[in-house]
């Protein structure tokens, strides 16, 4: 799966785990792995832009999606046996999304993670127009947020376990080093 990241805002972000917040959603969403992605960030003025051209309603947002045309529209891109496919651009805008990360009580980055999926889903054909599809799509942007942080966090302690391995082995003479000899 190709996901091209750019950031053009300004704002220093952990742009790998962005990239891995999107893979995760979009491997969750049994998306081809031969889809392409691309993932911007831009400036409050930029996206201030994006918003009015494409959505006619002022002001910055936080996240938009550009679907590429290109795609079936009778069919998600999440279906079954659909083969590759440039499934198009999430636009993000870390300076606006920092307010709602700090009204919602979580980092800037578990903010990007939420509207990195968010943005997916919209890539996939989800939309919250309507009541029920918002549940439908909130319930499942939630349950890919919380899969996601649950193999962030699994991944996070087992590299510390295997670096704290790797001391103890050192101690004791058994590391990689000794075992050449």
């Amino acid at each position: 799966m190709s996901i091209e990241i750019a950031n053009e805002s300004g704002v220093g972000v952990d742009e790998g785990s962005i990239v891995s917040a999107a893979r995760f959603a979009l491997d969750r969403m049994g998306v081809s792995p031969l889809a392409e992605l691309s993932v911007l960030l831009v400036e409050l003025d930029v996206m201030a832009d994006l918003h009015e051209r494409w959505m006619d309603l002022p002001g910055p947002t936080d996240v938009m999606a550009f679907p590429m045309d290109e795609l079936d529209s009778a069919r998600r891109p999440d279906a079954a046996g659909l083969g590759p496919a440039l499934l198009g651009d999430i636009v993000l805008c870390p300076a606006f999304a920092k307010d709602q990360a700090k009204k919602a009580g979580h980092s800037l980055l578990d903010e990007l993670h939420l509207l990195t999926v968010h943005g997916v889903l919209h890539l996939l054909g989800y939309d919250h127009a309507e009541p029920a599809e918002e549940r439908e799509m909130f319930t499942l942007q939630n349950r890919i947020l919380a899969d996601f942080r649950t193999a962030r966090d699994e991944a996070q302690r087992a590299a510390h376990q295997r670096s704290a391995d790797d001391k103890v082995l050192g101690a004791v003479g058994l590391d990689e080093k000794n075992e050449e000899v």
